[in-house]
């Protein structure tokens, strides 16, 4: 399922869309290998045609529920990080939705297992001025990279709306000048 691009506002642009990492799809490909070799184990050894169907039947089921859905919810799973917000979907049947704007963000932080580190994965904390205050997202890939791209999101997200010396001087003259006019 692809992000809506229709959320975005008119000058936002997306920087990084990111889903779960594919260590998530392991057990399911798991599965996908156990049931073929299941099916084929039964066709091949000729088990009978009542026995191919009801394993058949059983095996579909079981695709279903375990490699299936599995990465239904995987591909709608959607970590999008844009010049103005980090917004988070996920859901098949029911959808979550979060949109933390980038002058809400304070923190970002990541942390690895030994594990994650082997395989390109790890957790994002982000953590947002406002009631919910953390969200934790879970197997992002090349988690360290995208926390500096998020730290450097922010920052250039502070700097266009902070006014330099320059600017603030400039803005003071004009509204000074506006209230003499009056």
């Amino acid at each position: 399922m692809a992000f809506p691009d229709d959320s975005l506002t008119d000058d936002e642009h997306v920087i990084l869309h990111l889903h779960p990492h594919w260590v998530k799809m392991i057990f399911p490909a798991f599965w996908l290998l156990v049931i073929g070799g299941i099916l084929l184990t039964a066709v091949v050894f000729s088990w009978g045609n009542v026995a191919v169907l009801a394993l058949g039947a059983v095996g579909l089921l079981l695709f279903l529920w375990l490699v299936f859905w599995p990465f239904i919810v995987w591909r709608s799973t959607h970590f999008v990080f844009t010049n103005e917000r980090v917004l988070l979907r996920e859901g098949v049947l029911n959808r979550q939705q979060r949109d933390i704007p980038l002058t809400r963000v304070n923190d970002v932080s990541s942390s690895q297992n030994l594990l994650d580190r082997l395989l390109g994965c790890g957790k994002l904390t982000v953590e947002s001025a406002g009631e919910r205050g953390q969200s934790v997202l879970y197997n992002i890939p090349k988690v360290v990279r995208v926390q500096k791209v998020v730290y450097e999101l922010v920052e250039a997200d502070h700097e266009r709306r902070t006014l330099d010396d320059h600017d603030l001087r400039a803005a003071l003259k004009e509204a000074s000048g506006s209230d003499t006019d009056s």
